[in-house]
């Protein structure tokens, strides 16, 4: 276990959150998600990087032009020439701002007199124009999170980024339907200390978002950037964090990797090692290779790392090596990765070419050869760019911005954006904040209407919680009233997630289908063990009618009828066994009448009849 605190460990939290708007942030397109397959027309374009207003370009943007890749864009009917970048921008959607403010309203924090739009160079394709439009809304700013005080630094209103499609390496293909989706970012300072206090904090802002009611849900519409330091090391972003499962993994494997970036700085300068400046061209080594990879690149290039044996294949994450921090760097060039010697000979490399690759680059055996193959500009470019990064291991943790996997661990994305990357906005007007666009209501937290929820109807907590965090929560609270809460709870909650564990696609069932079922069990036309049966029909057909339900899991009608006579049938069973009969004629029963009618009810009219017949 981590000492996080003599480390120095500082982590700040960005949440990117889509707003629940009718229509986009410039253009009055819907907020909407299409299938790929329904495009009705796509285009392409090659981005390039912009010189800031003193003249600089960003880090970032200059590696992205490096990879020279095509960016391909799907269209759909619900899509405009806004999105293409073939049109300006319409003013910024009044709704979203109103939505922002509320929020900025519930983190305690300042408004802002005037938002002005700025342009914020991101040219990896996510984005038609080469850059996001973005603007700070409201700021310093703080959240309570388990008795300590979290800040909030900044809260901005941008355009969500287009949808990433396919990566074929040099071509990259996204879709249009999420570029432009309003979209509120919350940045907090760093004062978290603990992967776990991430998680929390990340936790607790996402329900606070939740609770305004006006954002959206489901995977892809809220993500978690993380930046994490400690002493000695350096800032890194790390980005697209889905789900808060793994965010706390992210923190400490993040913390992990650079304790070990820095240990092999540490190993380096005790072996006096450097980076020979130089990309060699050693494809006539391989001219009679078996490895698949080197056989149909174009060319094959190689670089030298003095001192650097045995370090290219340390791990500094679970599954990780430092040289897979390398291939990362060559995967956004488009290829497919590096070899290197430290797992050399292998992949179809033989002994005898290792041995020629190390002579040729003139390599000893404290030396590690990094080797690339493929077209011969992104061989070029992605080796100079290994070399930089490999100098770097030198000073210790570089600062970049990766991507979170799905195990916790990360990849390299790109350098750390600069303060280059920012420009004015030209083509979207101020809005001035008005003193009315301020007067907004504070909904209820989701976590004090769990609580409410826990006194009000004896619900256990995490039950509770499930409900008052449910989009349909009003539902609950309107029928709670009327049926048990414990059966509502089970037809808005617990009856589709079991569906879905079988396979059944409960994605259909929306407000329409669970107010159907609900009014079912409230007039007892089906009992509430018929539930399960009734979202299962709507699952099936959406549109089916509360006649059609009751008919599909049939009527309580024959009940009385049913017992008789198998009271009578069972009449000798009944004198043997007595009282003790119950049971397993209430099996027969139930069996016939599961879903038609309530349980307590059958057991009251079969003790009845089992008493009867025993003093008759």
């Amino acid at each position: 276990m981590q000492d996080y605190s003599s480390l120095g460990l500082r982590v700040g939290i960005e949440i990117h959150q889509q707003l629940d708007t009718r229509h986009k942030l410039f253009c009055y397109c819907p907020t909407i998600q299409r299938d790929a397959e329904e495009s009705n027309f796509e285009f392409f374009r090659y981005l390039r990087s912009k010189r800031s207003e003193m003249g600089e370009v960003d880090r970032a943007a200059k590696e992205e032009v490096a990879r020279s890749k095509k960016f391909i864009y799907k269209a759909y009917d619900t899509t405009c020439l806004v999105e293409a970048d073939e049109e300006p921008p319409r003013e910024v959607n009044r709704e979203a701002l109103q939505i922002t403010i509320l929020i900025a309203k519930m983190l305690n924090m300042e408004v802002v007199d005037e938002v002005h739009m700025m342009r914020k160079i991101v040219i990896d394709g996510s984005n038609t124009t080469g850059f996001q439009r973005t603007a700070l809304v409201a700021f310093d700013g703080h959240i309570d999170c388990n008795g300590k005080r979290i800040g909030i630094a900044t809260l901005c209103l941008e355009e969500e980024a287009c949808r990433k499609i396919e990566d074929r390496g040099d071509e990259v293909v996204y879709s249009l339907d999420r570029l432009g989706i309003p979209l509120a970012e919350i940045g907090t300072m760093p004062d978290i200390t603990s992967p776990k206090e991430a998680k929390d904090v990340a936790a607790k802002l996402g329900m606070i978002l939740r609770s305004t009611g006006r954002v959206k849900r489901g995977l892809g519409t809220i993500r978690q950037d993380v930046n994490i330091s400690i002493r000695d090391g350096a800032r890194v972003e790390i980005k697209g964090v889905q789900t808060l499962d793994i965010l706390d993994k992210i923190v400490e494997y993040e913390v992990l990797r650079q304790l070990s970036l820095l240990k092999i700085k540490d190993e380096l300068k005790k072996r006096g090692a450097s980076v020979v400046n130089k990309v060699f061209d050693v494809t006539d080594v391989f001219a009679n290779t078996k490895s698949k990879v080197i056989k149909r690149a174009e060319c094959v290039k190689a670089i030298m790392l003095k001192g650097f044996a045995g370090l290219v294949g340390k791990e500094i994450q679970p599954g990780r090596r430092l040289g897979t921090e390398f291939a990362d760097i060559a995967k956004t060039f488009g290829l497919g990765g590096i070899f290197h010697t430290d797992e050399l000979p292998a992949y179809g490399v033989s002994k005898e070419e290792v041995e020629a690759l190390r002579a040729r680059v003139g390599a000893g055996n404290r030396d590690a050869v990094i080797v690339a193959a493929g077209k011969a500009t992104r061989v070029e470019n992605t080796l100079i760019r290994i070399v930089e990064r490999a100098e770097y291991c030198l000073a210790g943790v570089p600062e970049e911005t990766r991507k979170a996997n799905e195990d916790g661990t990360t990849s390299y994305l790109r350098p750390l954006p600069g303060a280059a990357r920012m420009y004015p906005e030209t083509d979207v007007p101020a809005v001035k904040i008005t003193p009315e666009m301020l007067k907004v209501e504070i909904p209820e937290l989701i976590e004090e209407r769990a609580r409410r929820y826990t006194k009000t109807y004896s619900l256990s907590h995490d039950l509770a919680y499930v409900m008052a965090d449910s989009a349909f929560y009003h539902l609950f609270e309107e029928f709670a009233e009327k049926i048990p809460a414990t059966t509502v709870a089970r037809v808005l909650h617990t009856a589709p997630a079991e569906l879905r564990r079988d396979g059944i696609n409960t994605d259909v069932l929306e407000e329409e289908q669970f107010r159907m079922v609900l009014e079912l069990i409230e007039e007892g036309r089906i009992a509430k063990e018929g539930a399960d049966e009734a979202l299962k029909i709507l699952c099936e057909n959406p549109r089916a009618t509360k006649d059609e339900i009751v008919d599909r899991i049939g009527s309580a009608s024959d009940l009385d009828s049913f017992i008789a006579k198998l009271v009578e049938e069972k009449k000798d069973f009944i004198a043997e066994k007595g009282a003790n009969a119950f049971k397993p004629l209430m099996g027969l029963v139930m069996k016939e009448f599961r879903g038609k009618v309530d349980g307590k009810v059958v057991a009251e009219k079969l003790n009845r009849a089992i008493k009867s017949m025993l003093q008759a």
